[in-house]
Order: C-alpha cells, then structure tokens, then sequence
C-alpha cells in the first residue's frame, strides 16, 4: 500500500495523495512539506520507518532523501524550540544535492571490522558505485560483544529512480557480500 501525503485541497479541507516515491529534488510545495511533517513529528518516536530498512540480524539502514533531511531538520529546530532559519534547508539541501546518502549500521566481530567495506547500489540491471564512502574506522563495541559501525554512503542521483527498488549491497576488503538490503523508493517520500 502506498504512504500517502496530505495536501490542500481548493479549501474543501485536505485530501490524502498517493506518495509518487522518493523526491531526489524538492520543489518549494515539498520542502514546505516536510518541515511541516518534522515539526508534527516531535511526539512520534517511530516518525521515519519509512526511510529505516532492515537487514540481516541487526544491520539496518536509513535513506536520507532531500525530503527526510528536511523531516529530521525541522523535527530538531521543534524540539529544541527554535524554528528553522530561512536559509537552512537551502544549506542542508545544498550539501548533499545530487546524491542519495544512505546511513548503514553494520554489525561485525572486530572494532576494525569496517575498514574497508565497499557498498554499490543495484537500480535494475544497472550497478552503481559511491561517489562518497564513509566506513566507520573504529566501531563500537555492544553489550552482545559484537561491534557497531555506523557507515555513510552516498550514490548519485542521476542514476536512480526515485520510484522503484534499489538493492544496496555491501561487500568486504576480499569482495565477499557481507550485507543486502532492498530499498523500496517508491514507499518513501
């Protein structure tokens, strides 16, 4: 079922329109949007599951498309009382323009587990490699003796459809696959 988004309707009241997938530009309607959902979602811990995918046992990563940067700016600014400036999602926007980060937490059996992960994006029959890689070096240990490594990926945008499926694939020092994780675009805004 597809997430839907409320939007005004001629001054009949709000009508709810299906989610056309992941915005990878926002017009001025869909940056207004967003901050609109980030100020709403200050009482809702589990505001951004659509933007959260698991994987195997513990690994999961969150896709930050312009929309959800916006959702998570404008959440922060409400909490801490202080709107966003004018300027900011401009600047937030501008900082990662034309290209998809994914935010991976990976789970391995050393602090150095990470190092030298290699991540691509499959987007139908077509691999895509990072323009950006950002493996944690050191990851942190958990109570389970396990290691944490909160890893930053960043793909381009002009090769991605920001409505259909996406697999990201991350693959060890030796070119072993050692996570998967099927991201649906087209359920995300």
């Amino acid at each position: 079922m597809a997430l839907a988004m409320i939007l005004p309707l001629g001054g009949l009241g709000l009508a709810p329109v299906p989610a056309a997938g992941a915005a990878l530009t926002l017009d001025e309607n869909g940056r207004r949007e967003a901050i609109r959902v980030g100020e709403k979602s200050v009482g809702n811990e589990t505001f951004d599951t659509e933007w959260k995918v698991k994987g195997a046992g513990a690994d999961a990563v969150s896709v930050l498309t312009p929309f959800h940067r916006l959702v998570i700016a404008a959440r922060h600014a409400t909490y801490s009382g202080k709107p966003l400036k004018p300027t900011e999602p401009d600047k937030l926007l501008k900082e990662n323009r034309d290209r998809l980060v994914l935010l991976a937490e990976l789970h391995g059996k050393s602090e150095s587990f990470a190092r030298g992960y290699a991540p691509r994006l499959l987007v139908g029959d077509r691999e895509i490699k990072p323009t950006f890689v950002q493996n944690e070096r050191t990851a942190q240990r958990q109570d389970d003796g396990r290691y944490l490594a909160r890893c930053v990926y960043g793909f381009p945008t002009r090769d991605i459809n920001g409505r259909g499926p996406a697999t990201l694939i991350v693959a060890d020092a030796d070119g072993r696959d050692v996570s998967r994780f099927a991201i649906d675009l087209g359920k995300m805004r």
